[in-house]
């Protein structure tokens, strides 16, 4: 299942910049990689991981405006990965800090009875 995503995500990482807008990337997002690139006012773009964080923030806080800038940020294959690596990544965390396991935990979250 996660050899696709790995594969996609390498695919992008090393398509040239053109590529990876024409396979439906959103102009000035850099195809979803976005580290270390700058854009035309010399800012550097934000990556997966920082539209992911600002994502997932904005939908936490219910802002509507923050969800539709930080999604406009990547392309949505390049945020659903970055949302999927924030979730794998908190529900780990929060599992350590619990002494239990992620699958526990994660069940915990949804609302799902520990099976």
């Amino acid at each position: 299942m996660f050899d696709r995503v790995r594969e996609g995500w390498a695919r992008l990482l090393h398509a040239p910049r053109g590529q990876a807008r024409s396979a439906g990337g959103r102009a000035g997002d850099g195809g979803g990689a976005g580290a270390g690139r700058t854009g035309a006012a010399g800012r550097r773009a934000p990556n997966l991981f920082e539209a992911a964080a600002a994502y997932v923030s904005a939908r936490v806080e219910d802002d509507q405006e923050g969800v539709d800038e930080a999604a406009g940020w990547v392309t949505p294959e390049a945020l659903s990965f970055g949302t999927s690596e924030l979730a794998c990544r908190a529900v780990v965390a929060l599992a350590r800090e619990r002494d239990e396991s992620p699958r526990t935990v994660a069940r915990a979250l949804l609302g799902l009875p520990n099976g």
